[in-house]
């Protein structure tokens, strides 16, 4: 069969993409072109209400095109219901190494779902992976699920409980990434801060080992919440000072104030969250900080916005991921009196304009300054994408995926710098 992949969401999904298109490979076609493909498989994302909306939307024309649609991904089992009437199959995240029994069992004209529990590590399926090569990146999943029990998040039905992959798996994999070229490492998972605590290990000897690895090349480690990376602050810390792993740091506060992290069941507080940004930047003499806020909680009060405001203001991260609230069938936070759009638009409004403020001052620092940058992929209007050892983004004019160059910083924009060789 000739068979289309689009995808949709996280870092986790994409990699769960690469492990599909590979076990396709084996027996059938994997086209490039959905004009080519008699099935499409669309490997959903679940977050918010929008994005299910937009995936429901784009399932309906496929099916109105004449083809065959698999859904994979969160929404296969956070909405079940709802795919079930517009798809010809259902697949779960935990069961994408089985993807091929769905697509033969559409062809020949089956309704199919693989929704059951599974405990596969899908970093024993790294050699079954398909990447496309369009850039320096592979991306690596250390996990899934979690140990969370965030009152609005709808990824747990998804994907679970916390159930982390091997070590010697996942070191395994980065070998062979490094080996066949790949120059940037990305830990992906849901919370990479959880790691190995159901299996009594922790993030920080994970990097450890990857950094012993042989060969040239950067890490980028994923999301973390606070409450974990606190546990294991100082061997974190250590394990980054590896001249391997970039000097980036994803921690999510959601909420400046702690009454509202409570109903939002996050397990940490503000506090947590300002020490951990606090001896990472002590430690390091660069780290981008990049963190989350969800605007419009139902609890969120109008003080209690302006607590979150302050707390970026006084934090100055690098990059702030705004969300407004979605309600999501199935969470405890569904249950809670939302508030008016208008409100939660508002309230992003003049959050975007105060991190676009501390961004562009941010990266103004480095104007005239040198740097060296690992080129990893294409950017628009035939410029390059690099990033420095702290995972700022630099647009070069020229260069090679891949490599590493020394580059002089000329312009700063509030989400990249632009350099030149030197």
């Amino acid at each position: 069969m000739r068979v289309y992949i689009e995808t949709y969401g996280c870092t986790t999904n994409q990699a769960d993409t690469d492990i599909m298109r590979g076990i396709l490979s084996r027996r059938h076609d994997v086209v490039g072109s959905l004009d080519d493909a008699e099935i499409v498989v669309i490997n959903t994302c679940g977050v918010i209400d929008f994005t299910e909306r937009k995936i429901v939307r784009r399932i309906r024309e496929l099916k109105g095109s004449g083809k065959k649609v698999i859904a994979t991904g969160c929404l296969s089992r956070i909405s079940r219901k709802n795919l079930r009437e517009v798809c010809d199959a259902l697949v779960s995240p935990d069961n994408v190494h089985r993807i091929d029994e769905a697509v033969e069992g559409v062809a020949r004209g089956e309704r199919v779902e693989i929704l059951e529990v599974t405990s596969v590590d899908k970093s024993e399926l790294c050699l079954y992976k398909r990447r496309l090569n369009e850039n320096a990146i592979a991306i690596v999943s250390i996990s899934e699920g979690c140990l969370g029990s965030c009152s609005y998040c709808a990824t747990k039905i998804a994907r679970g409980r916390l159930r982390s992959f091997s070590v010697e798996s996942i070191v395994r994999e980065v070998e062979v990434a490094v080996k066949a070229g790949y120059r940037e490492i990305q830990l992906t998972s849901q919370d990479t801060g959880a790691y190995g605590l159901d299996r009594g290990e922790n993030l920080a000897d994970l990097l450890e080992r990857i950094a012993g690895i042989e060969g040239d090349f950067r890490v980028r480690v994923g999301m973390m919440n606070p409450q974990h990376a606190v546990a294991i602050l100082d061997d974190l810390i250590n394990a980054f000072s590896s001249e391997k792993i970039y000097k980036f740091l994803h921690i999510p506060v959601q909420s400046g104030d702690n009454r509202v992290l409570e109903d939002m069941r996050r397990g940490h507080t503000v506090e947590d969250y300002e020490h951990v940004v606090e001896e990472f930047r002590r430690s390091f003499d660069d780290v981008v900080v990049s963190t989350d806020i969800i605007v419009g909680f139902p609890t969120e009060t109008e003080e209690s916005f302006w607590m979150s405001y302050e707390l970026i203001e006084r934090m100055r991260p690098d990059i702030v991921n705004i969300t407004r609230f979605s309600p999501r069938k199935g969470t405890p936070a569904y249950r809670l009196r939302d508030m008016p759009d208008w409100i939660k638009k508002e309230r992003s409004r003049k959050l975007t304009e105060l991190t676009r403020r501390i961004g562009l001052e941010n990266n103004l620092k480095f104007v005239g300054k040198s740097a060296r940058v690992l080129v990893t992929k294409a950017g628009k209007n035939g410029t390059l994408l690099s990033r420095t050892d702290s995972y700022r983004p630099v647009i070069v004019e020229s260069g090679k995926i891949g490599e590493f160059l020394s580059v002089k910083i000329e312009k700063a924009e509030f989400n990249y710098l632009k350099g030149s060789p030197c």
